[in-house]
């Protein structure tokens, strides 16, 4: 069985990292006898600057063919004058929208050889495995009515609508429960429910789908007591699930306590497992094409990809294992480096990681 894959480099440093992380997928595909089709599409600015839209047809066209997408950054000041609904990041919100990607997963491990390099005592991140699982079709991104208008006085107001359905809910909350099961037996529920009429329907439901989950225990909490107990002790969660936005900004906030954002994955999943996967951080625009961006992360969504999405687990292993023996050899990125650290560059550590492949 072969496997169609689309690569979306995108913008900023999505090239170089998405390079590196192809040619793993290629040497970690040939050793394990999976059969890959690897086709290239534009997203974000560089598809407004070559086909006049973020999200352009011909990349959509290739996206509705695709088992498994895999993106490197979009966005970037070049972009950021156009209109709200023109921006590269607009193409990122409409492939996701369009493929129904609803379930994006964010992992927060820190690797023990990375330890010194998170911003909190080591003894409090230690062995960190975190899984958020963030709705990311929904709420207040997606909602409308959205803009800009003028009031009767002159004042112009910004306004947004966040809302979800019960279905929505539902179906990200059942996700959440399943892979909590095969963890730690664990599902925290993030909401504001004290406030937030949405996220009171949120709790309702959160609440109703666990009845099918017996297995797992589920508390809830508040976004903003979420945020507090991630820095004060983020070990004390397993899966954390939540809404679009409150997502958004946990998950950065758990990827800065394993040392770099530069080290993170993600996978956007629809209902049929086909996904878009990407690495957590941005388009760094300030260093692209510098020979200094870090690959890992990407490469660890290339992992996830073989995991989720194209039923290879023991690929996805090997990458691990090869990402695992490059840091343990002492070699880094700037992101990552402390003192006395190796210090390389993108080529460089997808080399290495080859090199740990073989």
């Amino acid at each position: 069985m072969s496997h169609s894959i689309l690569l979306l480099p995108g913008d900023g440093i999505g090239p170089e990292v998405v390079q590196q992380a192809r040619r793993v997928l290629e040497h970690v595909a040939d050793k394990h006898g999976l059969s890959i089709e690897l086709a290239e599409g534009d997203l974000g600015g560089i598809a407004i600057d070559r086909q006049g839209a973020a999200y352009p047809d011909a990349t959509r066209a290739l996206a509705r063919q695709a088992d498994a997408i895999l993106l490197g950054a979009v966005g970037g000041p070049k972009w950021d004058s156009l209109p709200p609904a023109e921006r590269a990041e607009r193409g990122l919100l409409a492939i996701r929208a369009d493929l129904d990607l609803f379930a994006n997963l964010r992992p927060a491990i820190l690797f023990p050889q990375l330890a010194s390099a998170s911003s909190l005592k080591a003894e409090l991140v230690a062995g960190l495995d975190i899984l958020i699982v963030r709705e990311l079709t929904g709420g207040i991104y997606f909602g409308e009515p959205r803009g800009i208008r003028e009031r009767d006085d002159g004042e112009r107001e910004g306004f947004n609508t966040y809302i979800y359905r019960e279905s929505e809910i539902e179906r990200i909350a059942a996700l959440a429960f399943e892979l909590a099961a095969k963890r730690g037996g664990r599902l925290t529920s993030v909401d504001k429910a004290n406030v937030l009429e949405v996220t009171m329907l949120w709790r309702e439901v959160v609440e109703r789908v666990a009845q099918n989950h017996p297995d797992v225990a589920l508390d809830h909490i508040y976004v903003d007591n979420a945020a507090m107990q991630l820095v004060r002790a983020p070990k004390q969660f397993d899966v954390l699930v939540t809404g679009n936005i409150f997502g958004d900004i946990l998950s950065d906030t758990a990827a800065m306590l394993t040392g770099s954002i530069g080290m993170l994955p993600s996978a956007s999943l629809n209902e049929q497992s086909r996904g878009l996967y990407e690495p957590v951080h941005g388009s760094a625009p300030d260093i692209a094409g510098q020979n200094k961006a870090n690959p890992l992360a990407t490469i660890l969504s290339v992992a996830m990809m073989l995991r989720y999405s194209l039923d290879a687990p023991a690929a996805a292993d090997d990458i691990e294992a090869a990402v695992s023996a490059v840091l343990d050899d002492g070699l880094r990125t700037g992101d990552i480096a402390e003192a006395g650290a190796s210090i390389v560059g993108t080529v460089e550590m997808g080399d290495a990681v080859i090199a740990a492949l073989n």
